[in-house]
């Protein structure tokens, strides 16, 4: 029996894959317990995708792990998930040099605390030399923060007479995001069956493939993620044109 994996054109693959990994409270409701359970379980399902976008060759791999917006959840559940965090990347930085992943962040990292910005950069610094898969975490992050935070750059930059307003284009702007280096996204998934952005990527999804699947986060596993990139190569992708095939 043919799987999803068998299925993928390793011609066609996209070069940047994001995920809004959602659902984590929800599935540790169903079983009863502390939505932390939920956030703990997660951690296979980043190992997964991690692994499965490595095998692949996949370049880029953007997770959504924490928004700014996060800070309102209750001060229990965030001190757990920072925790979680460190504990995560001391267990996971030998997978990371198996895979040959390299690890990269955005978002607001300085607002974190303290012992989650030191796990974090020595994480990033240590898997600087790697040369597969690049994992960016966004960690406090606000796709609005981050596209006014470029507006005051770009302003303060023309002040100063390092750019002309006359020389502003989109790639120019883009150059001012924290993803500036990044492609953009071809392939946005959503776990948890939600039908929205929630401030992740506003600017770089612009002609992104969504899918959403209403598998809760902690479920999903390397083969889900394959059944994602099979449904985006069947997709047609015009970024706003017609084709000359489909012209009447």
């Amino acid at each position: 029996m043919a799987t999803f994996r068998d299925q993928i054109d390793p011609g066609k693959l996209p070069r940047h894959i994001a995920v809004i990994m959602d659902g984590n409270g929800r599935w540790a409701k169903n079983k009863g317990a502390a939505r932390i359970f939920g956030h703990r379980n997660a951690v296979q399902s980043v190992r997964e995708v991690t692994e499965g976008c490595g095998e692949l060759g996949v370049e880029y791999l953007t997770l959504y792990a924490f928004s700014t917006e996060n800070w309102g959840r209750p001060k229990e559940e965030v001190d757990a998930l920072m925790e979680l965090l460190v504990s995560t990347l001391k267990k996971e930085i030998q997978m990371l040099h198996d895979n040959h992943v390299r690890l990269l962040t955005i978002g607001d990292i300085g607002n974190l605390p303290s012992d989650c910005r030191i796990n974090l950069s020595e994480a990033v610094a240590a898997t600087a030399g790697n040369k597969g898969l690049k994992l960016v975490i966004a960690l406090n992050y606000s796709g609005r923060s981050e596209i006014l935070k470029a507006a005051q750059m770009i302003g303060e930059d023309i002040r100063s007479g390092k750019l002309s307003s006359s020389h502003l284009t989109e790639s120019v702007f883009a150059g001012y995001l924290e993803t500036g280096s990044m492609p953009d996204p071809e392939l946005l998934i959503r776990t948890s069956g939600e039908m929205r952005i929630s401030n992740f990527l506003l600017w770089q999804i612009a002609y992104t493939e969504l899918y959403i699947t209403s598998k809760l986060w902690p479920d999903f596993r390397k083969e889900d993620l394959f059944e994602a990139i099979c449904a985006f190569q069947k997709r047609e992708r015009r970024f706003g044109k017609v084709l000359e095939t489909n012209r009447a």
